[in-house]
C-alpha cells in the first residue's frame, strides 16, 4: 500500500526552524507543512501591511526558505505554507527572490489567493447574507465602520490544484490549520471530494501536526519532567497510508516524546465537539478514534470518521477596538499582595476623582492570579513579590497614554516598596475579532492559483 510521509515545519509565526531542518535532513519526508497563522497573527500582519503595502506576510519565511530550499532541490521535498498571511503575493515574491538568489532554477512556486473578502462584504449584505457574529449574534452594523480586514478560511482543494500543476512550494493566505497537511494526501492518493472518512483522517492527521511539538512532548502536562532532549525537540512526522490510517513519529534520535498521552493532548486541543469538528472540506467525527503505541515514539491512529462538508465557510474579521494602556509595578515582602491590592484601589479612586472614563479596566497580580484569574486561591504563605498589572481599553490613543501618568507618584505616595516599575508603556492599538458564516459558493469560485518558476521571466 502506498505511503506518504509528512513533517510538521512550524506551529506559529516565530516558531524555530531547526526541527524542520532536521526533518528535511533525516526524516525521509515527502512534504513539510507549515501552519503559521492564528487570529492574533492576522492582527499583527494587517498592522504590518498598513505600514508597508509590500509587507503583511510572516517575515520568518525568508529564513525558513534559505534553510529548506536546498532540500527541495536535493530530495524533492515539497513545502506548503500559509505564511502569506495578509499578502500571499508578496510572500511568494519573497520566496522567488530567495530561490533565485540561491540559484534554484526550475523550482515552481504557487500562490493561492482569494481568502481576503473585505471588498465583498457590502455585496453579501445586499444579497441578504447575514454577517452578524456567529457566537454572540451581535449585529454586523456595530463594527462595520471600524473594519480592518476579513478573511475566509480556505480548505485543501486549492492547494491540491497547485500540486497538480507541478508546484514545489505553495504559499497561501488564510487557510484552516489543517489544509496544508490534508492537501498532499488528496493529491498523492487521488482521494475524491466525497470520501469523507479518508478526508476526515487527513484533517485529523493535520490537527495532530499543526502545533509542531505539542504532539512530541512540548507543552505536555503529563510527566513533562521525564521528556528528554527538549532543547533539541523533534517535530512530529505522520506516515499516512492510502486508507487514511496513519502513525505519528519523529526523527530518530531527536528530543521529545511521542506517546499515546502526548498525542491525546494535541487531539483534544481546540476541539469543541469531538463529533463535529468542522472544516471546509469535511466534518470530522473523533468519537471512535483509537490511539495505539506500536513502538518507541510511534503511535498509530485509526477510527476517524467523516461527515459531509458544510455549506458555509467561516469568515474572520478584525475591527478597530480602541487602544490599550498598560502599567506594571512590583511590590516586595512583607504584605506584597496587600500592597499591590491597595495600589489598585488608589488608582481606581483617582480615576473616579479625575472622571477619566475607560471602556474596560483590568487588574492582574503577577505571582498570584495573572494566569488562573478567579480560580486562583488566596496564598497560604507570604509571597516574596507581587507585580500589579493594570490595563485599560480606551477610545483614543491619548486617553490610553495618560493612564500611565498616575503610577509614578505611587513611589512616594502609595504603599511601601514599590519597585520594578516598567515605565509607561506606549499605547497599543487593539483589534477585535468577529466571525460569520458565508455560503461557500460566494467564496470558492473566487480562489485563484498561480504558478511561477524560478529562472523564467514572469
Amino acid at each position: 500500500m502506498k505511503r506518504v510521509r509528512i513533517g510538521a515545519g512550524q506551529g506559529f509565526y516565530g516558531d524555530t526552524i531547526f526541527p524542520a531542518v532536521e526533518i528535511a535532513k533525516r526524516g525521509d519526508v515527502d512534504y513539510l507543512c507549515f501552519d503559521c497563522l492564528a487570529e492574533l497573527t492576522m492582527a499583527i500582519l494587517v498592522k504590518d501591511r498598513n505600514k508597508n503595502p509590500e509587507a503583511g506576510y510572516t517575515k520568518d519565511i525568508t529564513a525558513s526558505m534559505k534553510a529548506l530550499l536546498p532540500y527541495v532541490k536535493e530530495k524533492g521535498i515539497k513545502l506548503l505554507t500559509n505564511a502569506g498571511g495578509m499578502n500571499p503575493q508578496a510572500a511568494a515574491a519573497e520566496v522567488m527572490r530567495v530561490a533565485t538568489e540561491m540559484g534554484m532554477d526550475g523550482v515552481r512556486i504557487a500562490v493561492v489567493t482569494g481568502d481576503q473578502v473585505v471588498d465583498r462584504l457590502k455585496e453579501w449584505e445586499e444579497k441578504g447574507i447575514s454577517l452578524d457574529d456567529m457566537e454572540t449574534r451581535q449585529s454586523f452594523s456595530s463594527i462595520a465602520d471600524r473594519l480592518m480586514f476579513a478573511n475566509a478560511y480556505i480548505g485543501a482543494w486549492p492547494i491540491v490544484q497547485a500540486l497538480r500543476e507541478g508546484a514545489d512550494i505553495v504559499v497561501t493566505g488564510r487557510t484552516t490549520d489543517t489544509a496544508q497537511f490534508l492537501a498532499p494526501l488528496i493529491y498523492e492518493f487521488g482521494w475524491q471530494e466525497e470520501e469523507w472518512d479518508k478526508l476526515a483522517s487527513g484533517v485529523f492527521m493535520g490537527h495532530l501536526l499543526e502545533c509542531s511539538a505539542q504532539s512530541t512532548g512540548g507543552n505536555f502536562s503529563g510527566a513533562w519532567w521525564d521528556v528528554e532532549g527538549m532543547e533539541r525537540i523533534g517535530y512530529p512526522i505522520a506516515e499516512v497510508m492510502e486508507n487514511g490510517e496513519f502513525t505519528i513519529t519523529k526523527v530518530e534520535g531527536s528530543g521529545g516524546l511521542v506517546s499515546v498521552d502526548t498525542v491525546k493532548e494535541q487531539m483534544l486541543y481546540e476541539i469543541h465537539d469531538p463529533s463535529m469538528y468542522i472544516t471546509p472540506d469535511v466534518v470530522v467525527d473523533l468519537l471512535d478514534v483509537a490511539l495505539e503505541q506500536t513502538g518507541p515514539n510511534r503511535v498509530k491512529v485509526s477510527g476517524v470518521r467523516g461527515k459531509e462538508r458544510p455549506d458555509t465557510w467561516k469568515v474572520v474579521m478584525g475591527y478597530e477596538n480602541g487602544y490599550m494602556g498598560q502599567v506594571i509595578v512590583g511590590f516586595s515582602w512583607p504584605d506584597a499582595l496587600r500592597k499591590a491590592q491597595k495600589a489598585d484601589e488608589i488608582i481606581r479612586k483617582q480615576l473616579e476623582i479625575l472622571r477619566w472614563s475607560y471602556e474596560e479596566i483590568r487588574t492582574d497580580y503577577l505571582g498570584y492570579n495573572s494566569l488562573h484569574g478567579p480560580l486562583a486561591q488566596e496564598p497560604k504563605e507570604e509571597l516574596n513579590e507581587v507585580y500589579l498589572r493594570m490595563a485599560v481599553r480606551a477610545r483614543s490613543k491619548e486617553d490610553a497614554a495618560r493612564f500611565g501618568r498616575l503610577f509614578p507618584p505611587l513611589a512616594l505616595n502609595g504603599p511601601p516598596t514599590l519597585s520594578g516599575f516598567t515605565g509607561m508603556q506606549p499605547p497599543r492599538e487593539l483589534i477585535g475579532m468577529w466571525s460569520s458564516l458565508v455560503p461557500r459558493e460566494e467564496i470558492e469560485p473566487y480562489i485563484d492559483v498561480r504558478i511561477m518558476e524560478v529562472g523564467q521571466h514572469v
